[in-house]
């Protein structure tokens, strides 16, 4: 029985016929807001709950058309035709993305009601039925917008979806409860395995998130182990023994998934005015990737 108060949330993204988020072919739907901050983060528009916007500097030509727009001051355009911006004092107004005549400027985030995003998600029922695929839910990390999320579940169940939930795993033990009886397939990310070390790049604990990947395997409930494998960061061998660990430790984990680093969200951050620390890192070769593989040895 769904929540008789209807609430919104912020999605910044619907992506249709995704292929990579759980089994058959799926709909994964992106939540806004995060209680992480990771340096690698190749969604960091999804940080945020708020909307906010973004700018595509490489397909902006300078006109200047947003700096007679905007009221707040957040656009410059110097002497030398580069446009600065300060995003932090943007007031959401929309003036410039209209006025852009190129469409460099877009808003990130939307909101919905829970049934809003369910009417969108069973259009492609009959390709889910075909492929044994369904809906994900990621984000950002989903539960930050747990009510919404809630919502979405139910409904989601109630539509008979196959549903898959990608996770950072931080949330609280009783949340993690009553969601996971919705929940087909946990997509649970494991970032780091030295506590230390996990709170410097991601900028928290690791030890509730091992508390409920317990919690999951008591409950029975089927988890894939995703591990964002970073250069010169946590591809150690002692990380690699604490994966491997994992996966024989617990029975639920039914795959390990490495996630080797690459540098498809770097611009993002530009775009939407923060700074990207690990820019001096490459993304692996296919030689690297192969190595990990074999010294995970599953």
């Amino acid at each position: 029985m769904c929540n008789s108060e209807v609430i919104k949330g912020i999605i910044f993204n619907i992506q249709r016929f995704s292929l990579h988020d759980g089994p058959g072919i799926r709909t994964t739907v992106f939540l806004k807001g995060c209680n992480m901050r990771c340096a690698w983060c190749h969604n960091p528009e999804s940080m945020r709950r708020e909307p906010q916007i973004s700018i595509d500097y490489n397909r902006c030509n300078s006109c200047g058309e947003c700096v007679k727009v905007c009221q707040a001051g957040v656009h410059k355009i110097e002497t030398e035709g580069l446009h600065q911006t300060n995003i932090a004092d943007c007031k959401l107004c929309g003036a410039c993305i209209s006025a852009c005549p190129v469409d460099a400027i877009s808003m990130v985030g939307k909101e919905y009601t829970p049934q809003e995003v369910i009417d969108v998600i069973i259009k492609e029922k009959k390709y889910y039925e075909r492929s044994a695929g369904g809906v994900t839910f990621s984000g950002g990390e989903p539960t930050f917008q747990y009510e919404f999320l809630l919502q979405l579940l139910q409904l989601a169940k109630a539509e008979q979806l196959h549903i898959c939930l990608e996770t950072n795993g931080l949330v609280s033990e009783p949340r993690l409860i009553e969601i996971s009886q919705y929940v087909d397939l946990f997509l649970f990310d494991y970032k780091h395995s030295e506590d230390e070390l996990h709170r410097k790049f991601t900028g928290t604990s690791n030890q509730s998130i091992l508390n409920n990947l317990e919690l999951l395997n008591r409950l029975q409930k089927p988890v894939i182990l995703r591990c964002p494998i970073i250069p010169g960061i946590n591809d150690t061998r002692e990380h690699f023994d604490a994966i491997r660990l994992l996966k024989q430790k617990y029975k639920n984990i039914e795959d390990v998934e490495l996630m080797p680093y690459h540098t498809v969200g770097v611009t993002k951050w530009r775009n939407i005015g923060e700074y990207y620390s690990l820019s001096n890192i490459k993304a692996p070769q296919k030689e690297q990737i192969d190595a990990w593989h074999r010294e995970l040895n599953l």
